[in-house]
């Protein structure tokens, strides 16, 4: 609860009581902090949850179990939302809770993060447990092959870019969110042809926000956004759409696909209304089918069936429906944000392939990624964002782990 402090979230539901029934704050704030000195985690209990860093609310969290007593621990994608940094700090509790008989389930899809930590490594494929490895004895590599049945390669294949002229333009951009909040506070940014700049950032640092201001998405407060020399700061997503802006949604499911629609409709979203798929009011259903056929083999959607129902698909094929849409039209400007989130590693070895042709072939591409590793491997420059701003821009062999996640966490560097 973020008003309350980490001594009154601890003890919720598990209240300690003294004579008359009254909460016994005392002996509660006595018991999380001997819990913080007794496994390293360095909390205050009587700090205020919405004032804590990500990291450390988090450490709350398991505080919380420890106070009921928990022998096992589920950690469910538990670096998600936390810098390099922040994470390292979480593994070196873990292992200290281990030391002390705890027993943890770590549940990730980052590679790195499993042979770092683990002592044993079971893999799941399909709902079933397909293979058990110890880390000592397996790669990223082989990690990775279990887990899709095939080779697969891991590193982002790329040429050095060759960019041109600037394609988007941002000057002095002011976003608020949905709740009234300033969310992108005085952003300039340009992005050139045949290039791809990537913006890290912890989530919640305004890049969803300035994802939709770009698209045409979120209402601009103040700023200028131009895209190949026009002004489109008040454009709609259609006009936007119209001077070749490709977009990658981050929620696929909510912005990118139409559920119950199929694979053919959704493959001519952004451009249903224009011939061949239409004339008038009157739609060309055996056109949207011909195109759909020819975009489900290209991009190699499974079932390949342009009658199935987008609602039907694995998360990657739906990925990859929006991927054949967006990337089937000329494109200047391609925006992609969070485009391998919750998807296979096969899928995101497809994507990452099929962005950086994107860049090969002159387009502009701005790629908004939560995973560091995503953005140092498909990225030119990296934009690091924090608490609404741009902080720094780096060219990509100034772009260590180590710097990127200094700045991710408000740290000069």
């Amino acid at each position: 609860v973020p008003p309350m402090t980490v001594a009154e979230n601890v003890m919720l539901g598990s209240e300690i009581t003294s004579g008359g029934g009254r909460l016994n704050m005392r002996q509660a704030i006595r018991n999380v902090r001997e819990l913080s000195e007794q496994y390293g985690l360095a909390v205050d209990p009587t700090a205020v949850i919405e004032d804590l860093p990500v990291g450390t609310q988090q450490r709350v969290e398991i505080i919380k179990a420890l106070y009921r007593h928990a022998d096992i621990l589920i950690l469910d994608e538990p670096t998600a939302v936390l810098t390099p940094q922040e994470a390292n700090e979480l593994f070196r509790i873990m292992r200290d809770l281990t030391a002390q008989n705890v027993s943890i389930i770590f549940i990730t899809h980052k590679l790195k993060e499993v042979l770092a930590v683990a002592d044993r490594i079971g893999v799941l494929r399909s709902g079933q447990m397909v293979g058990t490895a110890m880390p000592e004895d397996s790669t990223e590599t082989s990690l990775a092959e279990m887990m899709v049945g095939r080779n697969v390669i891991l590193r982002v294949e790329k040429s050095a870019s060759k960019p041109g002229q600037p394609v988007l333009q941002i000057q002095n951009l002011h976003v608020h969110d949905d709740r009234g909040h300033a969310a992108v506070e005085g952003v300039d940014l340009e992005v050139f042809a045949g290039e791809i700049l990537g913006i890290a950032g912890v989530e919640g640092n305004g890049q969803r926000e300035l994802v939709e201001a770009l698209t045409g998405l979120r209402h601009i407060d103040a700023g200028k956004i131009r895209i190949d020399g026009q002004d489109t700061t008040h454009f709609s997503p259609r006009q936007i759409t119209e001077l070749g802006v490709a977009h990658i949604p981050e929620d696929r499911e909510k912005h990118g696909l139409v559920m119950p629609y199929t694979l053919s409709d959704n493959m001519v979203l952004n451009r249903y209304f224009k011939a061949p798929y239409a004339k008038g009011l009157i739609m060309h259903h055996d056109k949207i089918d011909e195109n759909g056929k020819v975009l489900v083999k290209e991009y190699d959607v499974r079932p390949p069936n342009v009658h199935a129902l987008a609602q039907n698909l694995s998360g990657g094929n739906k990925q990859k429906v929006i991927v054949a849409r967006e990337f089937s039209s000329p494109t200047k400007l391609l925006v992609a944000a969070q485009p391998t989130r919750g998807i296979d590693v096969g899928s995101i070895e497809f994507i990452h392939k099929e962005i950086v042709a994107q860049r090969d072939h002159g387009v502009a591409v701005l790629v908004v990624s939560a995973e560091l590793d995503e953005v140092l491997g498909l990225a030119d420059r990296v934009a690091v964002m924090f608490d609404g701003r741009v902080v720094k821009i780096l060219p990509i062999a100034e772009a260590t782990r180590e710097r990127v996640g200094l700045l991710m966490a408000g740290s000069d560097a």
